[in-house]
């Protein structure tokens, strides 16, 4: 594999929001430190995201010591929202799963319900070593995961997003590439492989934290909101269908699971381990 690295890595703090793109970060066995512990919900319990809400494609959350976070978005004034104390949870549904969480505090849900035009209350995950399985079908036992979509972390690579924009460019919707990599919404990009290798990794290591490869990633539409004007397009999925269907999914990605605890950063090297 030559001299594949670490290209960048991303924390979303809130799920669906933008969030910081730090040199090194540590990682957790739920993911990285501090990614996608809150997440909103609507009244009845649903998590909300950039399926639903594209315009939070246009707020931020930047993360304060202790684990708050700091909100930003578009004529708003910005918020810092502590750690709720864990004296009472409420149950929230994520895809299929049922999830116990801590409600932030009244100024969050007001922010919030405000700048999306719609009732929304932000949650906080107190305990991921607890809260959470990840899919049975594809985990090893007591592995857990934050409000991740599925598993703890998403990797992504430059090689195969060159190769996406190339098939796009020589599509009918050229004119809306090519795309960046904040269309994925990844943890980890890596750069130096050949297009597509990540299709056959099984196990991988990045610096010191090794990581089990869980499955690929099936991509939905948020990959086709602009981050920077959460307009949609027809791209990537229109391309991915035609060139990236795997029974029904259309992948770009892959999931990882840690199978150590460490400090990542960027430039480590990638190693393929099996």
């Amino acid at each position: 594999m030559g001299n594949s690295q670490l290209l960048s890595i991303h924390v979303h703090p809130v799920k669906a929001l933008r969030g910081p793109a730090p040199r090194e970060v540590d990682v957790e066995p739920w993911g990285l430190a501090g990614d996608r512990r809150w997440v909103l919900i609507d009244d009845g319990g649903k998590v909300v995201t950039q399926r639903q809400q594209p315009r939070l494609a246009l707020a931020a959350a930047e993360p304060l010591a202790g684990g708050g976070v700091r909100l930003s978005a578009p004529g708003m004034d910005p918020l810092s929202v502590p750690v709720p104390e864990p004296d009472r949870t409420l149950t929230l549904e994520i895809f299929r799963d049922k999830v116990e969480g801590v409600p932030a505090d009244e100024n969050a849900h007001a922010w919030c319900s405000e700048y999306l035009g719609a009732e929304v209350r932000l949650v906080h995950m107190d305990d991921p070593a607890t809260r959470r399985a990840v899919d049975p079908e594809f985990a090893l036992p007591g592995e857990t995961v934050s409000f991740a979509d599925g598993y703890p972390l998403l990797l992504t690579s430059a090689a195969s997003l060159d190769a996406l924009n190339s098939l796009i460019s020589q599509g009918p919707h050229a004119a809306e590439g090519p795309l960046p990599m904040n269309r994925f919404r990844p943890n980890v990009v890596v750069e130096g492989t050949a297009a597509w290798a990540e299709d056959d990794w099984s196990s991988i290591a990045i610096g010191e934290v090794a990581f089990r490869v869980a499955k690929m990633c099936g991509r939905c539409v948020v990959t086709t909101t602009d981050q920077t004007t959460a307009g949609r397009g027809k791209e990537p999925l229109h391309s991915l269908g035609r060139f990236r269907r795997f029974g029904s999914k259309l992948v770009f990605g892959q999931n990882l699971v840690p199978r150590s605890r460490g400090t990542i950063r960027v430039g480590d090297p990638v190693r393929i381990l099996e």
